[in-house]
């Protein structure tokens, strides 16, 4: 089986179930940047403070191709093609990691900046594409369904990135900077 198929070439693509769009529709900008995101993890997942980790981080990546394959599913077209679900479960694991991780780092006090460590830094750029993940799926939302758990997982995934990226600043004392606005 060949990679390209050259059926793209006209700047279209096909949906599970068939239908073509372009690839500039907002249902593939969706699943694209999920897909994305799903890339930054893996570079988060991959870094040494991570270790202990990887096994909840490879789920999230797991849990973002089932959201991926939901948003480029065709919502109407009957396709034979099982996809994966998504469950509450899911949302609830993230907030049972994200309370274990805000419990051992000091409490927040301030907006912090980005940054303070590449490992940190990974982990932001992975919250800001989640953030736009979940806008562009409201925004899909609006015209076509996506179901609310897509965009719920999605909304709790970045809050679970900005806890990781407070207990990785801790586990390599790193600086936390605080944002001091000009007045």
């Amino acid at each position: 089986m060949k990679i390209y198929t050259k059926t793209g070439d006209k700047g279209t693509t096909s949906l599970i179930g068939g239908t073509r769009v372009a690839k500039s529709h907002l249902r593939i900008e969706a699943y694209g940047t999920v897909d994305e995101l799903n890339s930054y993890i893996g570079l988060v997942r991959d870094q040494e403070v991570n270790k202990s980790r990887a096994d909840i981080l490879k789920e999230i990546q797991d849990r973002l191709f089932t959201i991926g394959s939901t948003l480029a599913t065709d919502p109407d077209k009957n396709t034979k093609m099982v996809t994966p679900d998504l469950h509450a479960e899911d949302v609830t694991l993230l907030e049972q990691e994200i309370d274990k991780m805000t419990a051992e780092v000091p409490p927040l006090r301030a907006f912090v900046l980005p940054g303070g460590h590449q490992s940190v830094s990974f982990g932001h750029l992975a919250r800001c594409v989640c953030r736009r993940a979940e806008r562009l799926a409201i925004r899909l939302q609006e015209e076509s369904p996506v179901d609310d758990l897509v965009i719920m997982y999605l909304n709790r995934l970045s809050d679970y990135l900005f806890a990781l990226c407070r207990k990785m600043t801790y586990e390599l004392q790193a600086e936390e900077v605080a944002w001091k606005p000009r007045v």
